[in-house]
């Protein structure tokens, strides 16, 4: 078993990501933590309770995370994911307690206890990650894998056509904090890169079968995420939306739902027109080989990620 933190801003994408986690029974979920995104920490840190109590699973512990970016303002997010932040399902208040412990230091702790054996999803701004590296930077090689929704590297239209961030090249999580994202990417451990070049492709979407199992189940995850299914489309947006960062979770699950290639990749910390871009060096000669080496995805099999999504939320 996968032993993961997710880390994360939900968001209706981060909650049906949750669900996912949750109820695979590769994965090992350790820790929600969360951090400010989509919404307001405080929103996003009440909706993961709202999801653990959804799916009873309120021994997973829940820490609230940072308010804001590490040295920048926080932007407003312009693509809305309803007044409760995920998709109007209204799901109850939640009467579970978040932990007493600080994001930041239960991701410290957790990976301290299970040294070499942890995944985290970033799923969010890299905000907690980076605090957490900042404080105890020897946790860093004890850290297996970072998951990432994070980046937008140019390789197809998607990448930029359904650029995310406040810029016309950027991808959110790393928009809002791209500092942090600069020191998480720096930091030497082993990542995986979803760009919105994989993340965001219009091969993601449901076929009527899964929109009828979906409609049809008794289990609220599945009437949660076919209202998020609803709620974007009847807004002029794809199914995608509703599934961005349950991506990682399938990589998590299975890497082999990916291709990926490593690139030198550096980001934009300077305010103007490519603030928070995320640049890949994939030049055969004069390479910026200061640039850490990562391994970006450039390629996921949609339909094979649909089917574990789907049979995940159904199960």
């Amino acid at each position: 078993m996968k032993k993961i933190i997710m880390d994360c801003d939900p968001g209706m994408d981060d909650s049906v990501a949750i669900a996912m986690a949750m109820k695979s029974p590769e994965l090992s979920l350790l820790a929600i933590t969360t951090v400010n995104g989509n919404y307001p920490v405080d929103v996003t840190s009440k909706n993961a309770l709202k999801m653990v109590e959804l799916l009873g699973r309120t021994d997973i512990p829940v820490a609230r995370g940072m308010e804001h970016p590490m040295v920048r303002q926080s932007p407003k997010d312009p693509f809305t994911h309803g007044v409760d932040g995920q998709a109007e399902n209204f799901l109850p208040e939640p009467k579970t307690a978040l932990s007493d412990l600080h994001a930041v230091d239960l991701i410290i702790e957790t990976i301290k206890a299970n040294p070499y054996e942890v995944n985290i999803l970033c799923t969010a701004p890299m905000t907690n990650v980076a605090m957490a590296l900042n404080k105890a930077p020897e946790i860093a090689p004890m850290i297996e894998r970072i998951i990432a929704i994070s980046g937008a590297f140019g390789l197809n239209e998607y990448a930029f056509l359904n650029a995310t961030g406040d810029t016309p090249q950027s991808e959110w999580n790393v928009y809002v904090d791209p500092e942090a994202a600069d020191i998480v990417y720096h930091s030497g451990i082993p990542m995986t890169l979803i760009g919105l070049d994989v993340a965001t492709h219009f091969g993601v979407n449901f076929s009527e079968e899964d929109l009828k199992m979906l409609e049809i189940s008794a289990n609220p995850e599945a009437r949660f995420l076919r209202q998020a299914i609803r709620f974007v489309n009847e807004r002029g947006f794809e199914a995608y939306c509703t599934v961005i960062d349950c991506l990682a979770v399938g990589v998590a699950i299975d890497p082999t739902i990916v291709d990926t290639k490593p690139f030198h990749v550096g980001v934009e910390t300077k305010d103007g027109l490519t603030l928070g871009m995320t640049v890949r060096d994939g030049r055969h000669h004069h390479i910026w080989t200061e640039l850490p080496m990562l391994d970006i995805c450039v390629w996921a099999e949609y339909e094979r990620f649909l089917k574990l999504l789907v049979s995940m939320i159904l199960a």
